[in-house]
């Protein structure tokens, strides 16, 4: 096998939304494979809660029992879900659950940080070992896409919450990701189903930005990049493949994994961009880790990106860099797993 494929395998998170090992799935792990999403179906994401069919079947043994056979193919995996205070709650009942957004504005932060603590312990016991949230935006214009998932109406808040969710998460050695840079005050669509662009000002996103300036010093280890066009920032490429807003989240002092949103959402594809067009994008622009439906031929994505660096497309430095920050991040994940 060589290093080229394990790298191009290490780079991707594939998601699924069920608790099942495909054939595809188990060739991605025996090349390089290293993380996998947990994710929910499209109607249980809109409603923002879980099914009550999934809640009534899915028990905490049997994901832990999928869990762990992912990390012993993986040899140590990042096993990400949506775990959002006020949002979306991949787990259920099967955690202890923290409280709902007005309770959370009501919390002290010590408060906030307990039962993210508790709730995040119970996550890791299972083999989760990354949580893609906390959810940063704020939200002053149109914003379907993440109406219910936002913490709070106001930056300070946001932050404050958002602080001690992430120091509650990180403490427990959960990989949590602060999301979705640069901000989205102001979308016309939802990026998951319209070719979506957040119309704000400049000094908007200057201020989006600054709630992220605010969480990175409570130690996020990712931060994920939006799905969306956003002109203040660059005017040709969506977030997750500018290298103008990547490096702009580097400036604040982050120096954790970069996560790109799901490649397979039009906002980001824009009828420009096949989804390995779109993966090698982000990961020129500075992504390490790249969001993508399992349903797509992984394969063939992983051969795709083997040959934008074979010919010259892709720097090979760039995807052997970011490959061996995932599995840097996942062999520490798997030590605070076994600890």
């Amino acid at each position: 096998m060589s290093q080229l494929v394990l790298d191009a395998n290490a780079v991707l998170l594939p998601a699924i939304d069920n608790l099942e090992l495909t054939p595809a799935l188990e060739q991605y792990f025996a090349e390089g494979g290293k993380t996998l999403l947990l994710g929910e179906n499209r109607a249980e994401y809109v409603a923002r809660k879980m099914s009550e069919r999934r809640c009534q079947s899915e028990t905490a043994a049997d994901f832990a029992a999928f869990a762990s056979l992912i990390h012993k193919k993986a040899g140590g995996a990042i096993i990400a879900l949506d775990q959002e205070p006020a949002g979306i709650l991949r787990l259920h009942g099967m955690v202890p659950q923290i409280p709902g957004r007005d309770a959370l504005l009501a919390m002290t932060d010590d408060e906030i940080y307990t039962s993210t603590l508790t709730m995040a312990k119970a996550a890791r016991a299972l083999g989760v070992t990354m949580f893609l949230s906390p959810v940063v935006d704020v939200i002053t214009g149109n914003n379907p896409w993440l109406q219910g998932r936002a913490l709070a109406d106001d930056p300070a808040n946001t932050t404050r919450i958002a602080r001690a969710f992430i120091k509650g998460g990180e403490a427990a050695g959960i990989i949590t990701v602060a999301k979705h840079f640069p901000g989205h005050p102001d979308i016309d669509g939802d990026p998951a189903a319209d070719i979506a662009t957040v119309v704000a000002s400049k000094d908007d996103i200057d201020r989006a930005i600054s709630v992220f300036a605010g969480v990175i010093a409570a130690g996020p280890r990712a931060i994920m990049t939006g799905p969306a066009l956003v002109p203040a920032m660059d005017a040709d490429l969506p977030s997750s493949l500018s290298e103008p807003t990547i490096s702009a989240l580097k400036k604040l002092g982050f120096s954790g994994l970069v996560v790109s949103d799901d490649l397979d959402a039009p906002a980001t594809l824009r009828d420009r961009f096949d989804v390995p067009g779109a993966a090698i994008a982000a990961l020129k622009a500075g992504s390490d880790l790249l969001l993508l439906s399992a349903a797509n031929d992984l394969r063939a994505l992983n051969t795709r990106i083997c040959q934008a660096v074979e010919n010259g497309d892709l720097p090979a430095q760039r995807l052997a860099d970011a490959a061996n920050r995932v599995r840097k991040l996942a062999s520490k994940a798997a030590a605070q797993l076994a600890g």
